[in-house]
């Protein structure tokens, strides 16, 4: 595929990513889980068969179906499915709490909803069933998509796992959707019309459900095609030879269902998926299926770099390797490319963008500490977050503001949210950052946990970026906590690396050949680990409310 020009981009349905890969690469593998494959051609009939059970079933154009699933065949088949009926797909966390289930079926008037057949998952979703609205459960079996003894054996010893099905009427069999055999019903999508509500915190904190429609999301895996190719502009077989990407990201998460799912099938290539990140089972899977494609969130690569010398994987073969989710330590980046030979870069992006909005060329000049120049077909504006109606001058700090293809149509039923996430027609992130002079983006913070300093503005992420130049850092976080003379002060958590040491004092010594006086923490706190998010970011909030908590 040659890269698109801008106009092009978002006039496809995400449907027709998977038509056209089943045309043209019928017998080409399309998953591996586990290490039981699917080809195009199978993928294609089983949508095709789930379209159709999903409409005899009662799924209308415009409800809303979920998918409360890990990374398996069922997600990608059930995910064209109800899009090829004109349903619009909201991604549910499996590791959701009840009551989180519970607002967002609630939010989103989620009618459908796919759940493995796992006491943990299952359980609550059809717990909390009646209370949310939710009319029926799709029930899939996790034995059905193993290979044959893998089958055999967790249907053995996982029995206690399973889920005890208290009303059978709730539910509809995978196995039946499956049976009917007619071809489903043709809908008239248009590429304009919501095809994803993902949920996000967004720039307030307040969970929104980010309407990305079908164009959205093709133009961002165009994009994407468009930034792979330019990478390999002598190689006119890229696509020719199939490609390989490892799935360990959860494809509930915007990131992974743009890279690993959307942009897999546009072009292609085999997905290896994987339901978790467990790293014995990712190392495994990298010498059984040596990928091409890796695309993973700062905290995977950090875990890969602990790893002692005899099990760094071998991952000089993948092409294209994107960290994406949260900042991109620089330290982490030098380290995994010099133990596994893959060269990583840095991207950035939102929810509400598709998320890709910005990323640092695959071949080409990669600045250090810069999530790079726009995606193709994009823009980027720097405004004053005071006044945002105002550019800021190239170089200078400001809002980080988008407009292109892939940014959402708003918010789900929120128009007050969506017209205060706008100006001028471009989404605000909530970051704060500046463009270079080549047009490079380099992100300095999060409005809401800048620290402000007796007048000043301190950015966590510089204390944070200084912290991982210490070898014996495996992470860092910083907050501001109240200071009574000026307002906030910055309070540093780190995790050490496995057998290293480090003092309070020698930290403190350390960090002030690199932070100014107002920058440096007044207070810190060394921990085993830190609070991570559910796909594994690093997350400031569990610790800023223990420290309101020790103030209350």
């Amino acid at each position: 595929m040659t890269p698109m020009d801008g106009p092009a981009y978002g006039n496809r349905l995400i449907t027709d990513l998977l038509d056209r890969a089943v045309e043209r690469f019928p017998e080409r593998i399309a998953i591996d889980f586990m290490g039981r494959c699917w080809t195009y051609s199978d993928i294609g009939d089983l949508v095709a068969r789930a379209a159709r059970g999903l409409q005899d079933a009662g799924l209308k154009p415009g409800d809303r179906f979920g998918l409360c699933l890990p990374n398996c065949p069922y997600f990608v088949v059930l995910y064209f499915a109800a899009l090829r009926a004109g349903a619009i797909v909201v991604n549910f966390n499996p590791l959701y709490t009840e009551s989180e289930l519970e607002h967002q079926i609630r939010d989103s008037g989620t009618r459908f909803m796919a759940v493995p057949d796992l006491a943990m998952i299952h359980d609550k979703v059809e717990h909390v069933a009646a209370s949310a609205g939710l009319e029926r459960i799709v029930l899939c079996p996790m034995r059905d998509m193993l290979p044959f003894l893998q089958g055999i054996g967790f249907a053995l010893v996982k029995r206690r796992d399973h889920a005890t099905i208290r009303d059978e009427s709730l539910h509809i069999r995978l196995k039946a959707l499956l049976a009917n055999r007619a071809a489903p019903d043709p809908v008239n999508s248009k590429p304009d019309d919501v095809a994803v509500l993902q949920y996000t915190g967004g720039t307030t904190g307040v969970p929104k459900g980010a309407m990305l429609t079908h164009g959205n999301l093709t133009a961002n895996s165009g994009q994407m095609v468009a930034h792979v190719s330019a990478a390999w502009p002598d190689e006119a077989g890229w696509q020719a030879k199939q490609e390989r990407t490892l799935g360990v990201l959860p494809m509930f998460h915007v990131f992974a269902l743009t890279t690993v799912l959307n942009f897999s099938i546009d072009t292609g290539a085999e997905m290896v998926l994987l339901p978790r990140f467990e790293m014995d089972q990712v190392l495994a899977t990298i010498r059984r299926k040596p990928p091409t494609q890796f695309f993973g969130v700062p905290t995977i690569y950090v875990a890969m770099n602990a790893l002692p010398d005899s099990k760094i994987p071998d991952l000089s073969m993948v092409k294209s390797c994107v960290s994406g989710g949260a900042p991109l330590p620089l330290e982490v980046r030098e380290s995994f490319e010099q133990r596994t030979g893959a060269s990583v870069v840095e991207g950035y992006g939102l929810s509400e963008t598709s998320p890709i909005i910005t990323c640092n060329p695959l071949r080409g000049l990669v600045k250090d500490n810069s999530c790079g120049p726009a995606f193709p077909g994009t823009v980027i504006e720097i405004r004053d977050p005071e006044n945002p109606g105002n550019l800021m001058p190239q170089g200078e700090r400001g809002e980080i503001c988008a407009r292109g293809p892939q940014v959402m149509k708003g918010y789900w039923q929120r128009p007050d949210a969506t017209e205060a996430v706008f100006t001028d027609g471009a989404i605000r992130t909530g970051d704060i950052g500046y463009l270079d002079e080549d047009g490079y983006l380099f992100i300095v913070d999060r409005i809401k946990d800048v620290i402000f300093c007796g007048g000043y503005n301190v950015y966590p992420r510089i204390i944070e970026d200084a912290a991982y130049h210490h070898p014996a850092i495996k992470e860092a976080v910083a907050i501001g906590i109240p200071d009574p003379y000026r307002g906030q002060s910055p309070k540093l958590f780190v995790a050490l690396a496995e057998g290293e040491s480090l003092s309070e004092d020698e930290l403190r010594a350390f960090l002030a050949e690199r932070l100014s006086k107002i920058e440096m923490p007044r207070e810190f706190e060394f921990r085993e680990s830190l609070p991570k998010t559910l796909i594994g970011k690093l997350s400031k909030k569990e610790l800023v409310e223990e420290e309101r908590k020790k103030l209350a």
